[in-house]
């Protein structure tokens, strides 16, 4: 990520790392540039507010690098659209709505990835793979729901971690539908999950639910 406002970097970077991304941040283009040509990227989230913005479309001409997902506002929007040719995948519009957040950068990670060999998100004898979005408990595959799949995937990159049904809720359709969503959601994941195996997810009653009970 690179942002100079913190109040931007406060927000998103805990959204993308609870969501299950690993997040570097820097303040300026000129070492967003260098960080990337360390290598190891998947996306690089910039904010256009940066002072020196132009550092990063004028660098990275000719270079196959990560996407680069742009924040933009009104203001800078006729800016950066001639100067980086960005199609309708390249920015979202601020104020920023935390679920299109999630699915542009997930989106643009996934079509990057598409033909690699990426490594199964496992826990235990469970094993998720976001290429074809399946998940298997051992030999069974689940078939599961989009949303089904989604909160799996979040309890897994959250492992020991409890989390409340306002965290879930948000992650999933960015507001709180009620207490009994989440829980007939949770309730008919884990017969999908648990039938015949050791429980996985755990509920601590008064504060959420977490995955426990398998080994990463």
């Amino acid at each position: 990520m690179v942002a100079c406002d913190p109040e931007v970097v406060d927000i998103l970077c805990p959204t993308l790392e609870l969501a299950g991304y690993r997040v570097d941040v820097t303040d300026t283009g000129e070492a967003a540039i260098d960080r990337m040509g360390r290598g190891g990227l998947h996306l690089v989230l910039v904010d256009t507010t940066l002072p020196d913005l132009s550092e990063i479309p004028r660098r990275r001409r000719g270079v196959d690098g990560p996407p680069v997902l742009f924040l933009v506002t009104g203001d800078y929007l006729d800016a950066v659209l001639p100067e980086v040719g960005l199609s309708g995948e390249d920015y979202i519009a601020k104020p920023v709505q935390i679920t299109e957040l999630l699915a542009r950068v997930w989106l643009l990670i996934r079509g990057r990835s598409a033909g690699r060999s990426e490594p199964l998100l496992r826990y235990g004898d469970l094993a998720l793979d976001d290429t074809s979005c399946r998940a298997r408990r051992g030999e069974r595959e689940l078939d599961l729901t989009s949303a089904e799949y989604r909160l799996l995937r979040y309890l897994l990159v959250n492992s020991g971690r409890v989390l409340s049904k306002e965290h879930i809720a948000d992650h999933l359709w960015g507001e709180l539908r009620g207490d009994n969503a989440i829980e007939r959601l949770v309730s008919r994941l884990r017969r999908k999950v648990e039938g015949g195996g050791p429980n996985l997810i755990r509920t601590h009653r008064g504060f959420g639910y977490a995955m426990e009970g398998g080994h990463r």
